[in-house]
């Protein structure tokens, strides 16, 4: 999988997608928005059970407790958590749709280095292009068709 500011090439596909309102960038750094070049491992699946069927057999369900750890500050950063959790971090199980379905990358993971950012998420977008906090995201029926495609290692490429 090919991503660039202009879109993504997937299995001959091409799909347009969303990258971090920092834009792509070779210097990826907590809170800059941006979206990390280089090459990326996914490495997890993630899923709304109480709004998706289970997409593959690797893929893991959301529950309402589960958060990600954006707190460069703990030894947790940019892992999931479970509530209560009194640090830093972002909740998986949100109100809109977004992370409904969740394609996890190896950025800056599992050996975090603070500072460097947490989560590089592959997920649904919020409207066409829309920009993210960094993360690369699709069009919902895209995002299902490349979900039923990736498997644990297929390679995320960001280009600039």
């Amino acid at each position: 999988m090919v991503v660039t500011r202009w879109g993504c090439r997937f299995m001959g596909h091409n799909f347009p997608c969303s990258v971090g309102k920092g834009g792509i960038s070779a210097t990826k750094r907590e809170g800059d928005g941006a979206t990390p070049v280089g090459t990326h491992s996914i490495v997890g699946l993630l899923y709304r059970p109480d709004r998706l069927a289970k997409p593959a057999d690797w893929a893991v369900p959301i529950g309402p407790r589960d958060l990600w750890s954006d707190d460069g500050s703990h030894e947790e950063y940019n892992m999931m958590v479970r509530a209560p959790y009194p640090h830093s971090h972002e909740r998986l199980s949100r109100a809109d749709p977004l992370y409904d379905l969740v394609i996890l990358t190896n950025w800056n993971w599992p050996y975090a280095v603070k500072g460097r950012g947490s989560a590089i998420f592959i997920h649904a977008w919020r409207k066409p292009r829309h920009y993210t906090e960094g993360c690369v995201a699709f069009r919902p029926d895209h995002l299902h068709w490349i979900t039923r495609r990736v498997r644990h290692g297929t390679k995320l490429i960001v280009q600039p």
